[in-house]
C-alpha cells in the first residue's frame, strides 16, 4: 500500500519515496494505535502523518535508547546522547533549508520532514521547541507540579498537534482549531506517562508530578520500592488515579477541536482519541498495575473502534463525492 499512498501524495523523486517508506515502517513498527489511526487518512496524507511520526520517533530513541541499560544513564552517555541529538539537529536545520544531511541513519526521516514541512508549511519552531524538549529529559527527571510538566509537554506534545494540523485541514481558520490540536496532543501524552510509569522509571526519569505525589503521601522513593518488590501501595494507587482524572480533563478540554477538522480527517483523529482515552480505562481495569505492567486496549474493543472509524470515513467520503461528482476511488478502497 506504500506506493499507492506515495503515488496519491505526488511523491515521485526516487529518494523521497524511499524515505516516507522508512518513515511509514517506523510508524508501523513502534506507533500500533497512531498507525491504526493513520490509515483512516485519505491516502495523500498519510505520508505525511508518517513522515512527523518518524522524526519524532527518531529523536525519542536518541534520548531514550542510545544506551540499552537499566537505570538513569551515566554522564559519558547523557554527553553521547547529547551529541546525537545535535547532530540531529544540525541535519534538520540543514534539511529545513534545502540542504542535504549529514548523519546518514537520520537522513531519510530527515528528508521526509523537510519535504513535508515544505508541502505543508508546517512552521520551523514546532520543530525546534520539539527538540528543545527532547534534549531538556537528558538532564531534568522530575517535575515539581503540572505546571512545569505542562512547561515541557508544549515542545513534547503540544507541538505535534500543531504540526499534524496542516495535514489534517480545518473547516475553520486555522488559529482556531490550534489550541485545541495542541492539547490533544498534550492529552496523548499524558495517558503515555501513566501507562509507562514503571518504564520511564527505569530510565531515570519520573513525570508524575511531585506534588501530586506528595499529595497523596507517595514520592518517588515509594515509587521505585514497588518497582523493585512488584507491588502497588494505596498512596501509589491514589496518585495514578489523580493523573488520570487531570489526563482526562485534558480530553475534555481537547474534544471541541475534532469537528473543527476537516471532515475527512475526523475519523481518524476521533479514533485516536477513543483509542488513547481507552488506554485510562485499562489502565483502571488492571488495577492500576502500571508499575509492574503496561496496560493495554483488549484486541476486540480496538478491533470495533477501527470498525466505527472505517464507516465514518465512508460517510465523510460519501459526502465529498456528492460535493465533487469527479472524485475517483470509492471511500473503502481509499481506507484499504
Amino acid at each position: 500500500m506504500t506506493a499507492r499512498e506515495l503515488d496519491a501524495a505526488r511523491i515521485t523523486d526516487p529518494t523521497l519515496r524511499a524515505a516516507y517508506a522508512h518513515c511509514r515502517e517506523l510508524n508501523a513498527r513502534h506507533g500500533r494505535t497512531y498507525f491504526l489511526a493513520t490509515r483512516l487518512l485519505p491516502p495523500e496524507r498519510r505520508p505525511a502523518v508518517h513522515a512527523l511520526y518518524g522524526f519524532a520517533r527518531w529523536a525519542d530513541d536518541i534520548v531514550d535508547s542510545l544506551e540499552d541499560r537499566p537505570g538513569a544513564p551515566t554522564g559519558e552517555e547523557t554527553a553521547r546522547r547529547a551529541a546525537a541529538l545535535d547532530r540531529l539537529t544540525d541535519d534538520l536545520t540543514r534539511g529545513l533549508a534545502g540542504g542535504r544531511t549529514g548523519v546518514r541513519d537520520a537522513a531519510p526521516v530527515v528528508t521526509a520532514l523537510a519535504d513535508t514541512s515544505s508541502r505543508y508549511a508546517i512552521e520551523r519552531s514546532h520543530f525546534t521547541d520539539f527538540l528543545a524538549s527532547m534534549r531538556s529529559d537528558l538532564t531534568v527527571t522530575e517535575y515539581a507540579d503540572y505546571a512545569a510538566l505542562r512547561g515541557y509537554m508544549h515542545g513534547s506534545a503540544a507541538v505535534i498537534g500543531l504540526q499534524m494540523l496542516p495535514v489534517l485541514g480545518t473547516v475553520v481558520p486555522r488559529e482556531e482549531a490550534a489550541p485545541y490540536a495542541a492539547e490533544l496532543g498534550v492529552a496523548f501524552q499524558l495517558t503515555n506517562f501513566l501507562r509507562d510509569v514503571g518504564e520511564d522509571l527505569d530510565r531515570g526519569r519520573v513525570y508524575l508530578p511531585q506534588d501530586l505525589l506528595a499529595a497523596h503521601g507517595a514520592d518517588t522513593a515509594l515509587l521505585r520500592r514497588c518497582r523493585q518488590e512488584g507491588r502497588t501501595d494505596r498512596r501509589v494507587t491514589e496518585s495514578l488515579r489523580a493523573f488520570a482524572e487531570l489526563t482526562r480533563a485534558a480530553y475534555r478540554r481537547a474534544a471541541p477541536g475534532v469537528p473543527m477538522l476537516d471532515p475527512v480527517a475526523r475519523p481518524c483523529i476521533r479514533t485516536a482519541f477513543v483509542l488513547y482515552g481507552g488506554i485510562l480505562d485499562a489502565v483502571a481495569a488492571d488495577g492500576w498495575a502500571v508499575l509492574t505492567r503496561r496496560a493495554v486496549v483488549p484486541r476486540r474493543r480496538r478491533a470495533l473502534v477501527a470498525a466505527d472509524g472505517l464507516l465514518r470515513v465512508a460517510a465523510a467520503r460519501l459526502a465529498a463525492a456528492r460535493r465533487a461528482p469527479a472524485a475517483a476511488p470509492t471511500p473503502c478502497e481509499e481506507a484499504a
